[in-house]
């Protein structure tokens, strides 16, 4: 029986949403609008709705708007799927994690405004977001019935593929990690060249911690590509009859280049707001499909205990 129309709008509005607070937050770090309400929370430079508005201010306050009205959606979304889709192994958990990575996000972000924060814990606010969103993500893929649609509750995903899974994506939040740490940091051009540093010295260390931040994010990417790749090439070869895991991970490469092709132009614009953005979304993407291959993972041990 197909899912309720209203709820898969009302999951693709929540799944829209929570990517609006991601791209929002990183509009809000790279645009220096993070005290556009100065150090009052929840309320905007004294006022529950701000009465002077400049840019810093609008994108601030338009940022904690968009979350609180998303956190309701999202809440909204976590009981309605609860009741009408309780019987699907991952929903509760889903939700619980949807709701619980939304609040902390946000008592960090007021914490940041309130009393300050080091650059080492504001990078975790992206991350901590960005959990979220695939939680939310992979709520909505549910309710679609991808899983039917491609055949995903019969997935048989052999060690090889489930280790290299599992790996890749924490290392991916350890990316997402190093590439916040670069904007708080103030580290986005530190080095004006691109893929080395300085290209005219390519094998020349860093001289600071700014290009440490820098070149460790670019390092950091260069792994996760090879390592996207090589997954790739071997799910093409072995994974061609399942097609969630075939396809799933065809695009996971595509989006791996997507992603280095705007850090590149990151820097060689020197910091363009919607390439930069472009950044954030295609990492939001490239770790929403991820997390949906580690469901995939669990799906398979799942099937096997079954046998």
């Amino acid at each position: 029986m197909q899912h309720n129309r209203y709820m898969k709008w009302f999951a693709v509005a929540a799944t829209v949403g929570m990517l609006l607070i991601l791209l929002g937050g990183a509009l809000v770090t790279k645009t220096d609008s993070g005290l556009g309400c100065g150090r009052n929370w929840p309320d905007c430079n004294g006022s529950l709705i701000p009465k002077e508005i400049t840019p810093e201010v609008l994108i601030e306050f338009s940022h904690r708007l968009v979350t609180g009205v998303v956190s309701l959606s999202i809440l909204a979304l976590t009981i309605w799927t609860w009741r009408k889709l309780g019987h699907v192994r991952e929903v509760k958990f889903l939700g619980i994690l949807a709701m619980f990575f939304l609040i902390a996000q946000a008592l960090i972000g007021a914490a940041q405004v309130l009393w300050g924060q080091g650059d080492f814990i504001l990078a975790l606010h992206f991350g901590i977001s960005l959990i979220s969103f695939a939680a939310v993500l992979l709520l909505s893929m549910i309710v679609f019935e991808v899983d039917r649609k491609f055949d995903a509750d019969n997935v048989f995903i052999g060690k090889k593929l489930r280790w290299h899974t599992i790996a890749v994506t924490i290392y991916s939040y350890l990316v997402v990690y190093t590439g916040a740490l670069v904007r708080h940091t103030d580290s986005s051009l530190i080095c004006p060249d691109w893929p080395f540093c300085y290209n005219e010295t390519p094998f020349a260390l860093p001289n600071n911690m700014y290009e440490w931040v820098q070149m460790g994010h670019r390092l950091a990417v260069l792994i996760i590509f090879i390592w996207v790749t090589y997954i790739t090439w071997h799910a093409i070869k072995e994974y061609k009859n399942q097609r969630v895991i075939y396809y799933g991970w065809i695009i996971a490469f595509i989006i791996v280049i997507l992603q280095v092709l705007a850090g590149m132009l990151v820097v060689l614009t020197r910091l363009n707001l919607t390439v930069a953005l472009l950044h954030s979304l295609f990492i939001s993407l490239l770790f929403g499909l991820l997390c949906y291959m580690i469901m995939l993972v669990a799906r398979s041990n799942y099937n096997e205990k079954k046998k």
